[in-house]
């Protein structure tokens, strides 16, 4: 296993930055759902999407290899007075089985960890 820092990416080798996730299970059906919402998107912001190869799945790397998840929703909100200026992007996706949910929450851990964030349970 390598050590590579914790990475998120919609387009290979485009590195993107978390604003913040929100975790929800569903308590009919079991199912979790994942929200992860993003500021700024550096693919966009450089316009490399149009160069760079993309899986049309996001990618999530760490030292246990890559998470590759097909997302169900994709917000794209914008805004400025001239409605061009990016505001936020969320990303969601559902994860079914218990050892996905476990692989993608060491994920979290180890992404929060490197990158200053804290976990905070809202139903307290």
């Amino acid at each position: 296993m390598t050590t590579a820092m914790p990475s998120i990416e919609f387009f290979v080798g485009i590195s993107e930055e978390l604003s913040n996730v929100s975790l929800r299970r569903s308590k009919e059906t079991g199912i979790r759902n994942v929200l992860l919402i993003f500021d700024t998107l550096k693919s966009l912001e450089k316009f490399k999407s149009f160069t760079q190869q993309t899986y049309g799945d996001l990618r999530l790397i760490d030292c246990e290899g890559e998470i590759s998840v097909k997302p169900s929703s994709l917000k794209i909100i914008w805004g400025g007075d001239e409605g061009d200026e990016l505001r936020q992007v969320r990303c969601g996706f559902e994860i079914e089985q218990d050892d996905h949910w476990d692989r993608f929450m060491r994920f979290m851990n180890r992404y929060a960890e490197a990158n200053g964030m804290g976990y905070q349970d809202t139903n307290k």
